[in-house]
């Protein structure tokens, strides 16, 4: 069951153009074998993967804000990925890579374990009818891999503007032996410095959505058990 509908979407000449000529600076190939990300990005700096990152908004100015951090981008759709590329482009940003692939794919074969500094995830898509709440993207064996991929102290950041969806979220985390939430009552925290505010997450908050914000660090192993 995969959490996302592959949308055809129509690219622009300009994302055409950065696909073209600019994935192979940037873009990530498939494969079965995980991957070295001291070799890919030539440092050692930490790792932050971001799933399912949209246009790309929020990872490009990630990136930008935090030069002593790599950043890995996961999305499926060709005309979101084509519209990062001529950001990063065009704003100079060297510190990204992309994957245009499924995220448990993704993690499954080329995120070896232990390896991330930081896992988010901005406004899944909620399902928000019954019948599709199987296919959200935050279910338990789902993270339980993400869990296997942090290094201790790591945070998984989560948001979202769709109410039973945060709940669902919440108690998902709660779940998991290998988290803890970072909220000092043991809810919701306070949007961190790192996440900046995208135009999708502006227009919710004009149609009255509050946001939630989660935060999950990764338990030392040593205390998993």
């Amino acid at each position: 069951m995969r959490s996302f509908v592959l949308r055809g979407g129509r690219l622009t000449d300009a994302q055409k153009r950065a696909l073209d000529e600019l994935w192979p600076v940037f873009g990530l190939p498939g494969g079965e074998q995980p991957l070295d990300f001291k070799a890919v990005f030539g440092n050692a700096r930490p790792v932050i993967l971001e799933i399912g990152f949209g246009n790309g908004e929020a990872t490009w100015r990630m990136a930008q804000a935090r030069p002593e951090e790599n950043f890995v981008g996961v999305e499926v759709h060709r005309p979101g990925v084509g519209h990062l590329l001529l950001q990063l482009e065009a704003h100079g940003i060297s510190n990204v890579r992309i994957a245009n692939q499924d995220a448990v794919e993704f993690l499954q074969r080329r995120v070896p374990a232990a390896s991330l500094q930081g896992v988010r995830i901005y406004f899944p898509d909620p399902w928000p009818k019954k019948r599709h709440h199987k296919r959200r993207i935050v279910q338990g064996d789902f993270v339980a891999l993400l869990a296997s991929r942090l290094r201790d102290g790591a945070v998984l950041h989560v948001a979202t503007d769709w109410a039973p969806y945060a709940e669902h979220i919440l108690a998902v985390l709660e779940r998991a032996p290998d988290l803890r939430n970072l909220s000092s009552d043991a809810g919701y925290c306070q949007r961190p410095e790192w996440r900046p505010a995208t135009r999708y997450e502006r227009r919710g908050q004009r149609l009255g959505h509050r946001v939630f914000d989660l935060l999950f660090e990764r338990r030392r192993r040593r205390d998993s058990g």
